[in-house]
């Protein structure tokens, strides 16, 4: 971006302006022209004195003729006179042709007027053959232009303020949309409505950079809101259960049938509310907020290891194929976070592959890769069905089988996990596997503050 608003704006005040100048020039040069000629109807009568002048020239009556005369100059407040055009040069010159046939003793009545000079002009109408001319002083009514100054007033006001307008027009056109734009979006969020889309392709400036950022801020705060509306839904919906239960086992007590039973009851009752409501908390949290990655560098393989050995003394009876490489550093990653999420996903393989008949079996390796590592996770349980896979990251969702089998979970674990790893710039994509079980596929990167893994979501596969 550099400053294309900017150019955008200087380059319509720069062609507003020429523009300006030149219409105003050219308006004030062409008024000048049309308003310095004669008009035709005077034209005619200052031709139609000169007939008048020679015919009474050509009878030789000059009483006639300067009676003629003074009556028009009477009448018109002006000079008129019939002269001759006696030119003689001296010291032997000659008169050229060209002079004698364009010779004038005033202007041609088609001639323009010079409407900045302060006397009228001598009009000359020349008598046939060249050598008398009826000369008169232009009347001051015949004088063109008297309308000049409220016309040079109407071109260099009238015209300057409609071209200031049509600028001043353009770039609040070119302003204004975006600014309706984000009214209309901010009033729309206010309202708790959907934000409208623009109406129009983005633009190519700071104010089209400006509607993007908005758009993706205003998208992802409604999905916040969306989301924050939901949790606490699902939230509400999930915790009736035990508050039920709860209740019912504490009118037991205050009945007087309180037994071992009845405690061991409110004691996992509570526990499991306890561990809904942190599981939504760490979730809402890891949802709508960007954790800041630490300055952990650990030993993958050492975290898989200590995570393995706590799994094999909780399952026992599991058989385990595990095939890791002697070490995998990570660098700028959480460890908390990672472990998390790999103790929730190896918890789930575990549980899963119980109702196997063959010997409950989980598949763990590790893989390097060009820019980081990807982890397989792999147990030989009965799957899920194929419209299931999309939802297994969905929080709170639980397939029939699983609340059959794990009526105290909760529906936050592989959530979590999905959420834990992205925290850390990874990926998952879980599948079943084609000779059966479900099929985790976790890729990390090797340095988590340098690049992220571009991976397919976890529901793609």
């Amino acid at each position: 971006m550099r400053q294309r608003l900017l150019w955008k704006l200087c380059g319509i005040v720069a062609t507003g302006g020429i523009a300006l100048v030149v219409s105003t020039s050219l308006l004030e040069k062409w008024a000048e022209r049309q308003m310095s000629v004669i008009a035709p109807h005077h034209q005619h009568t200052l031709a139609s004195w000169g007939e008048t002048a020679e015919a009474l020239y050509r009878e030789g009556d000059d009483a006639a003729l300067a009676d003629w005369l003074d009556a028009l100059q009477a009448q018109e407040n002006t000079w008129a006179a019939v002269v001759t055009s006696s030119v003689t040069p001296v010291a032997g010159g000659t008169l050229s042709e060209q002079f004698r046939e364009g010779y004038r003793l005033g202007r041609l009545i088609e001639w323009p007027i010079h409407l900045y000079f302060p006397d009228n002009p001598i009009m000359d109408i020349t008598f046939e053959g060249g050598h008398r001319h009826f000369l008169i002083t232009l009347p001051q009514r015949m004088r063109p232009g008297s309308h000049l100054r409220s016309v040079i007033w109407l071109v260099n006001g009238v015209i300057p303020l409609l071209t200031l307008l049509a600028i001043g027009w353009l770039l609040y056109r070119h302003i204004s949309g975006p600014l309706r734009y984000l009214r209309d979006a901010t009033q729309a969020i206010s309202d708790g409505q959907p934000h409208p889309s623009p109406s129009t392709m983005p633009r190519d400036d700071e104010l089209g950079e400006l509607m993007l950022r908005f758009d993706g801020m205003a998208s992802k705060t409604q999905a916040t809101i969306a989301a924050q509306r939901q949790l606490l839904a699902d939230l509400s919906h999930e915790i009736r259960a035990p508050l039920t239960r709860l209740g019912l086992a504490i009118e037991h007590m205050k009945a007087g049938a309180s037994s071992p039973s009845s405690v061991a009851r409110l004691e996992q009752e509570s526990q499991q509310m306890r561990q809904l409501v942190n599981d939504a908390l760490t979730l809402a949290w890891l949802s709508h907020e960007t954790p800041v990655l630490g300055t952990d560098t650990f030993d993958l393989v050492d975290l898989l290891d200590a995570l393995l050995d706590d799994a094999r003394f909780e399952y026992p009876d599991h058989r385990w194929s595990v095939s890791l490489p002697e070490s995998a550093l990570l660098y700028h990653s959480s460890q908390r976070a990672l472990g998390q999420a790999l103790e929730n996903l190896l918890r789930n393989a575990c549980h899963y592959s119980l109702a196997t008949s063959p010997p409950p079996t989980v598949t763990l390796s590790l893989t390097p890769q060009p820019r980081g590592y990807r982890l397989t996770l792999r147990d030989n349980g009965p799957g899920v069905e194929a419209s299931q896979l999309p939802h297994l990251f969905t929080p709170f969702y639980r397939t029939a089988d699983a609340r059959q089998r794990r009526p105290e979970g909760t529906g936050l674990g592989l959530a979590l996990a999905l959420r834990h790893i992205h925290a850390v710039r990874g990926n998952i994509v879980t599948r079943n596997h084609p000779e059966g079980g479900l099929e985790h596929l976790i890729t990390l990167p090797r340095d988590a503050a340098q690049q992220g893994i571009d991976l397919p979501a976890h529901d793609q596969l």
